[in-house]
């Protein structure tokens, strides 16, 4: 992905630094909000408002390599078949998810 718009910031003796205002406007960031950060294989650091994104460090990492995969090699990607799409309801038709309920003991 090329970067649009770039920026310095100056570390400060305690660490600190001002997070440039397109950054703060493209992230919806307000005073006291927590920013996440994502250090990549590669070196990369991405920066996202903590609001949204994903508590599960694995979760993140497969979406990396997802994404990583995709941009490298598009040619993989196809279209799922209307058969394909038909045999995955007739395995999952019945299952109910509360994705919003807490895990069980056995779950944790």
């Amino acid at each position: 992905m090329a970067a649009y718009l770039t920026s310095d910031s100056t570390l400060t003796d305690r660490y600190q630094t001002t997070v440039p205002e397109f950054v703060r406007r493209a992230l919806n960031l307000r005073k006291r909000d927590k920013i996440h950060y994502t250090i990549r294989p590669n070196g990369e650091v991405v920066l996202t408002h903590s609001q949204a994104r994903s508590d599960d460090p694995s979760l993140l990492a497969f979406l990396s390599f997802i994404e990583a995969d995709m941009t490298q090699h598009p040619e993989r990607l196809a279209r799922f078949d209307a058969g394909f799409i038909a045999h995955i309801r007739d395995l999952t038709g019945d299952v109910a998810v509360d994705l919003d309920a807490p895990l069980s003991k056995d779950d944790v």
